[in-house]
């Protein structure tokens, strides 16, 4: 178990940043601070555990709390709180005991009593707590109630395995660039460096456990760079060719224009509507020696001037609700809203109706989503094909599912690879 010199104030600043969240602030943002690396850490630990268990904890204390309507804040340290008590990394008097001391430390002291008689009747009254929350499917499943039926209705054979994947630590897996390094020789490099990997296919290393970047061999020279297994399949499965005309139509961060040119030798367009994006694209390129056209557009508006050939393959990694990788994102499932998807699906049908224009006759367009609906996904791609004259989805090259689900290898991905009649 963890020291607990420092837990007092991780549970203050986890509490803070997971009442803003709760108000509609950005996770991302809110841990974009200036803690102490140690104390970092344990504040990151305990908010992205808090949120990934919301559903939960939300529903522990409803079911114990005798006072309605608590002060956000302090029903945020609740929460806080018990994930940190479930979690088995602290003693449990610990946490009520730090839990306590936070109350003044957010200025609060007037709530020590409720909090510490809260998180006590919980250890005391466990077993019956769960029995009450039991039948609350956002606290079995920890997922709002639209999202979880939403899933059921799209995948009713696997939906509960893809809520489960979804609420797990996300894996952090390799891509390595074949221009410097093969597999084998690079898999050797993080043996030699102490760390396990294991090879999912293509350029795919799966690491044993998570490292930050910085330490791994070879990073900063360009030969490996870090990459879900899910999302490498966009390079496989746009059937590419040396000589070929290619835009990736919504680029950023980089990844997989970066992989698409570690694959073939091919022209490549990389477009995002935000420059400081494309900043990102440009610096990921640099860092693997790659070349590409980067350029800040509107990919619903592109046109092709009157001496430029149409393209031979599009990817279109398009805006999703990002269902798929919401466990990397824990706030993310907590902020959306049931009018996201069709808000997103609109603007999807948008995006494809203007990149099939500039699409060479026989060309393939791949259409990615990082989501796991299918109102984002085949009801996309079915409606396209029904409206768009010599459209017709064609075998992904790899010979997998079109809907991949978040589990322990991969997050969540939906290809289509959509080919136009010569």
């Amino acid at each position: 178990m963890k020291a607990s010199a420092a837990l007092a104030p991780s549970l203050r600043d986890a509490a803070r940043i997971v009442s803003r969240v709760a108000q509609g602030g950005s996770l991302a943002r809110e841990l974009d601070g200036g803690e102490s690396s140690a104390l970092r850490a344990a504040v990151v630990d305990i908010t992205y555990g808090t949120l990934r268990r919301y559903g939960r904890v939300q529903a522990i204390v409803k079911a114990l709390s005798r006072r309605g309507g608590a002060d956000l804040l302090v029903e945020s340290l609740l929460w806080c709180a018990l994930y940190a008590l479930e979690s088995g990394r602290y003693a449990e008097y610990t946490v009520v005991d730090q839990a306590v001391k936070a109350c003044a430390m957010l200025n609060q002291p007037h709530a020590r009593g409720y909090v510490n008689g809260l998180l006590r009747g919980f250890l005391r009254e466990r077993g019956s707590v769960e029995s009450r929350i039991r039948a609350d499917p956002e606290a079995r499943f920890q997922h709002p109630a639209w999202w979880i039926a939403a899933l059921r209705e799209s995948q009713p054979q696997r939906w509960q395995a893809a809520l489960e994947a979804g609420n797990s630590h996300p894996p952090m897996c390799l891509r390595v660039n074949r221009r410097r390094a093969s597999v084998l020789e690079y898999q050797a490099k993080l043996s030699a460096a102490g760390m396990a990997a294991r090879h999912l296919g293509g350029e795919a290393l799966l690491l044993e456990r998570p490292v930050p970047v910085e330490q791994l061999p070879g990073f900063a020279a360009g030969e490996v760079s870090v990459q879900d297994a899910g999302a490498q399949r966009a390079a496989r499965c746009l059937d590419l060719r040396d000589g070929q005309r290619v835009l990736d139509a919504c680029a950023a961060p980089g990844g997989k224009s970066a992989h698409i040119l570690e694959s073939a030798e091919v022209a490549l367009t990389a477009l995002d509507q935000d420059p400081a994006r494309c900043a990102r694209i440009v610096g990921t390129l640099e860092r693997l020696g790659l070349r590409a056209h980067v350029q800040s557009a509107d990919c619903t508006r592109i046109a092709l001037g009157r001496d430029e050939a149409p393209y031979d393959r599009i990817l279109a990694d398009v805006p999703c609700s990002a269902s798929g990788v919401a466990r990397r994102h824990p706030d993310l499932k907590w902020l959306r809203r049931p009018t996201d998807i069709p808000a997103f699906a609109a603007r999807q049908h948008e995006i494809l109706d203007a990149l099939w224009r500039v699409l060479a006759p026989g060309g393939k367009l791949l259409y990615v989503t990082c989501s796991v609906f299918a109102r984002e996904n085949d009801e996309v791609i079915d409606a396209f094909v029904s409206r768009a004259p010599g459209a017709a989805v064609a075998a992904l090259p790899d010979g997998a599912s079109a809907q991949m689900l978040p589990d322990a290898e991969h997050d969540g991905f939906y290809y289509a690879l959509l080919q136009k009649q010569a």
